[in-house]
């Protein structure tokens, strides 16, 4: 079974848009909370809940993780930038895992993979922290050779491959080499020892491929459930997108 991490940030994008300038994040008129809808998620068989910090705290902010960490009861993953201030965070939050993640300020949402190769020594002290500390990390990555192999000479347990090419690509005549790209990286990831976790742009529709890719162990989504949610509820988003990642693998998808 893939298991599912449920990304909450764009909970926190839609109580930003109406209470930036609030005194707290939670607490009084300010809604909604994306600690409520983790929660929520949880109850409705989400396997973790993933959450991003970032140095510019344009949606999820600090109250927001030390509230996770004291309520989440599945597993807490902490997306964060590869930064001495974000590792000393970390290191007090103690999440069950962190994904290391490029942070691009005039970005809406994480667009790219990181470099590992480009910044071995930052990258490396990252991982060695993360592990010493018993807290499992994760390298979100582009899936391209270089840059698995350098994940794995860095020490870390696994990577999350960046599906976003692809999903831009799903109605162009670009998407049967993007998955392959993306079944290749599979395949190297797991020969190099690695586990596969992918994420980003995966939607209800894209699902009925992406869930074919080769020895992936989790897909961290976030987006798409937090629509979904607007329309049929948090239990019915997460539950359905839980099916769509299990079917039987010669199971017909209508949408496909």
């Amino acid at each position: 079974m893939i298991l599912l991490g449920v990304n909450i940030d764009h909970c926190a994008t839609l109580r930003q848009a109406r209470y930036r300038d609030a005194a707290g994040a939670e607490g009084g008129a300010v809604e909604p909370d994306p600690v409520a809808f983790a929660a929520a998620a949880e109850r409705a068989g989400a396997d973790g809940i993933t959450v991003h910090l970032r140095e510019d705290r344009r949606h999820i902010q600090d109250r927001d993780v030390w509230r996770l960490r004291e309520s989440v009861t599945t597993r807490l993953n902490l997306e964060m930038a590869c930064t001495p201030a974000m590792i000393a965070l970390a290191l007090k939050l103690k999440p069950e895992f962190v994904c290391i993640v490029p942070e691009n300020r005039l970005e809406v949402t994480t667009e790219g993979g990181l470099d590992v190769v480009g910044n071995r020594d930052r990258v490396r002290e990252c991982v060695a922290a993360m592990n010493a500390a018993g807290i499992k990390a994760s390298l979100f990555i582009d899936p391209d050779a270089p840059q698995i192999d350098a994940s794995a000479e860095l020490g870390a347990p696994f990577v999350e491959l960046h599906t976003g090419a692809y999903a831009h690509a799903y109605f162009t005549p670009q998407r049967a080499a993007e998955f392959d790209r993306l079944r290749r990286g599979c395949e190297l990831a797991r020969a190099r020892g690695l586990t596969v976790n992918a994420g980003h742009g995966i939607n209800y529709v894209n699902i009925a491929e992406v869930r074919t890719l080769p020895h992936l162990h989790e897909l961290n989504i976030g987006h798409s459930i937090v629509s979904r949610a607007v329309f049929t509820g948090v239990d019915e988003a997460v539950r359905e997108m839980k099916r769509l990642m299990n079917l039987p693998a010669n199971h017909a998808n209508s949408r496909e």
